[in-house]
């Protein structure tokens, strides 16, 4: 039932899990959180395979003034298994989606030094495929000089993206330092 999951499964119990929602207060913080729109017909029937799975309870909360209840949803201890085990694993079929990989960087606090590097390993050889897959297209693009600029430039894209996964996973899949400051093993040694 609950086979192939995707970024937005993993964004909606990434949620839960900080705390009780309803749906549109959950809907509204997924897209506040990621910039990705969820609508109802992805967020509902997520809620209701989760439910199923018992990863998540559903609670009625009564409002005033005549309005009908709403439903409330909590995350379950099935449900922070589930959110890691989807964390942790990146199937080679969703590897090189940007979207299934930014979500699970977006949530690497959660996971182990060890599993964040398989996930990075999992993007890194998505990224070489690609780069492999356009060197090919480079040959065949040169007859289309537009064709060919598009090749280019993400050609580049996954040379800049491979760069930074792999400085990432020097890193052992440690945070990095921020922007302008050395690796936390040099920083014992500046002057």
């Amino acid at each position: 039932m609950l086979d192939v999951m995707s970024y937005v499964e993993v964004l909606i119990l990434s949620h839960l899990a900080k705390e009780p929602a309803h749906g549109y207060e959950l809907r509204q913080r997924v897209e506040a959180s990621s910039g990705f729109g969820l609508h109802n017909n992805a967020l509902y029937p997520a809620l209701r395979r989760f439910e199923e799975a018992s990863a998540v309870t559903k609670t009625v909360e009564p409002q005033e003034g005549g309005r009908p209840p709403r439903h409330v949803y909590a995350i379950t201890e099935v449900g922070r298994e589930l959110l890691h085990d989807m964390l942790a694993e990146l199937p080679v079929g969703q590897a090189g989606d940007e979207a299934e990989f930014l979500t699970r960087l977006g949530q690497f606090d959660l996971l182990t030094p060890a599993e964040r590097c398989a996930v990075l390993d999992a993007r890194l050889a998505a990224l070489s495929a690609r780069a492999a897959h356009l060197a090919r297209l480079t040959e065949a693009s040169q007859e289309h000089p537009w064709g060919a600029v598009v090749v280019g430039e993400l050609a580049r894209r996954t040379a800049a993206e491979r760069g930074w996964l792999e400085r990432l996973r020097a890193l052992g899949g440690e945070l990095p330092p921020p922007e302008g400051e050395p690796p936390r093993s040099e920083k014992g040694s500046q002057p």
